[in-house]
């Protein structure tokens, strides 16, 4: 609240920043979106930076910078698994790991020199001038728990959506089209007049080994024994992805979020996979820890991307906009 009033000095830096994150606690969706306009940045020609926080890594409470196609790289318990899973989907532009934003992006920003930079999870981030606001709402939080923390899960009130230009509905394809109007009719009251308004999904790109080859296609899994494994804020819409293809999941082994494997782990799981003749399938996110651990070929894991609904156009055109790009 000390900036929105003036008593302390937002920051500004030349480079357009596109702020993505969320009044919500739990996973929204962030990551894959952000995958998704890196590579439409990349397509724009352009340098894309992005600074996350790098949740549990080493260098959370430091500063720490993985390049594009850096892919020797990738050790998750320094950087965290979120930014290395970012930097692996890059061709160029870099990953800037650390809690203090502001104070990172100056550290490196004449070495790498972005033509834009995107704030992970930076909606309450707001020292930083933000050129864009993006705001995300998972489709599947029931209506009743939209409210402020510890009654609901808000992390802070609906009234900040104020300072929003664009709002994106995640897992939209997995929610009835009333629950969808219901959320939207709650949230109008809060929002700008001419806020873009957008809804994805999600849809599997295939099955992937640890060494990062694809094995198979979402059909392959018909009929097949599997033991999910994840260590995901919301592991329900991965469980709901595997069945809806036809899996036959005989066990959820479930970690808190942002776990790091150990082998002790790793020799339970596969004995499991044993015991009960089935795959182990892990969602992207967590392969990127457990790859520091095995690529024994009975684990594997989703890739997804994002699909969207609506708003795709729209919200391409507010981020050209931002960047003084013409593509018409």
């Amino acid at each position: 609240m000390m900036y929105e009033y003036g008593l302390w000095e937002k920051q500004y830096f030349k480079v357009p920043i596109i702020s993505i994150g969320n009044l919500t606690f739990g996973g929204t969706g962030k990551t894959p979106l952000i995958i998704w306009l890196l590579g439409k940045l990349e397509g724009y020609g352009l340098d894309p930076v992005v600074l996350t926080r790098g949740y549990k890594g080493k260098l959370e409470h430091s500063s720490g910078m993985i390049k594009g196609g850096q892919k020797f790289l990738s050790n998750p318990h320094e950087f965290g698994d979120e930014p290395l899973l970012i930097s692996k989907k890059m061709n160029r532009g870099a990953v800037i790991v650390g809690k203090k934003r502001a104070e990172n992006l100056k550290k490196y920003l004449h070495e790498i020199q972005p033509d834009v930079v995107l704030l992970d999870d930076g909606y309450q981030h707001i020292q930083l001038h933000r050129s864009l606001n993006i705001a995300i709402f998972d489709a599947l939080l029931p209506i009743e728990s939209y409210q402020t923390a510890p009654m609901g899960y808000l992390r802070e009130g609906l009234s900040a959506l104020k300072d929003a230009d664009i709002l994106l509905i995640s897992r939209a394809d997995r929610a009835s089209e009333e629950k969808i109007d219901q959320l939207e009719e709650h949230l109008a009251p809060h929002l700008p007049q001419d806020i873009v308004v957008g809804k994805f999904g999600y849809r599997p790109t295939g099955i992937y080994d640890g060494h990062e080859n694809k094995v198979m296609e979402l059909s392959g899994l018909k009929s097949r024994r599997v033991i999910a494994l994840t260590a995901i804020a919301s592991p329900e819409s991965f469980y709901q992805l595997l069945e809806a293809n036809g899996a036959e999941i005989v066990e959820k082994v479930v970690y808190t979020d942002h776990h790091f494997f150990n082998h002790e782990d790793i020799n339970d799981i596969l004995h499991k996979s044993i015991q009960q003749d089935a795959l182990i399938i892990a969602s992207e996110k967590d392969m990127v820890k457990i790859r520091k651990v095995t690529r024994d070929s009975k684990i594997l894991c989703v890739s997804i991307e994002i699909d969207f609904i609506s708003g795709e156009d729209e919200i391409l055109s507010q981020v050209r906009s931002i960047l003084n790009l013409d593509y018409n």
